[in-house]
């Protein structure tokens, strides 16, 4: 367990099938106010993480929440016009990344013999959206693989849906993940130890670190 590293990237769908659920639902945006949501989910997982130390894990990457509000099923829901992101969505994942950026720090700290790696996902995936020509893509805006409306993005890839021809020019594989080659660029950004993406030391430095 403590030669392990340990990938935790969670948080997306806490926000997408829960919080930015419509008003009127079950979701939690009836009974919370967003500072209260975010904090409740930080709770949950400095517990987690706590707990998975005690389990004798010792090396850590944690994301951080992608641009929620960019992906093909919020641009479609949406009606939004190419290249437009929906602010609510973005503002929440920002909001949340700062507390658990403040997380990775306060466990870093508290945890004796652990070590924390904070990976910027919001900001890698918003950089090939942005600028997805530059990587070689062709959109940033539609799904690869989905149904329903402009961008691909209502219905989840399955057997009844419209594939592209070209996976390794969409950034986005479904309405809700990168594609593989998306993620293949962000693996890599993550192991160079940018320090734009990753906080405290990089992949590398973790994979060799003796603890």
């Amino acid at each position: 367990m403590k030669k392990s590293i340990f990938s935790i990237s969670i948080g997306s769908n806490d926000f997408l099938n829960n919080y930015l659920l419509p008003v009127l639902s079950i979701g939690a945006r009836v009974s919370q106010s967003p500072d209260a949501f975010v904090d409740d989910l930080i709770s949950h997982l400095r517990s987690q993480l706590t707990r998975l130390y005690q389990l004798d894990a010792r090396k850590f990457i944690v994301g951080n929440v992608g641009p929620m509000g960019c992906i093909p099923y919020q641009r479609t829901i949406n009606q939004l016009k190419e290249n437009e992101c929906v602010a609510l969505p973005n503002e929440l994942a920002l909001r949340y990344n700062a507390k658990l950026k403040d997380l990775v720090a306060e466990l870093n700290d508290n945890l004796h013999g652990a070590a924390f790696v904070h990976a910027n996902v919001y900001d890698l995936v918003m950089e090939l959206i942005k600028n997805y020509d530059k990587y070689g893509f062709k959109t940033s805006s539609k799904a690869c693989c989905g149904n329903g409306g402009q961008y691909a993005g209502i219905i989840p890839c399955g057997p009844t849906s419209t594939l592209c021809e070209e996976r390794d020019k969409y950034v986005f594989w479904d309405p809700y993940h990168p594609s593989e080659a998306a993620n293949v660029l962000i693996a890599k950004q993550l192991l160079q130890g940018d320090r734009k993406y990753v906080s405290h030391m990089g992949l590398r430095e973790l994979r060799d670190l003796d603890l």
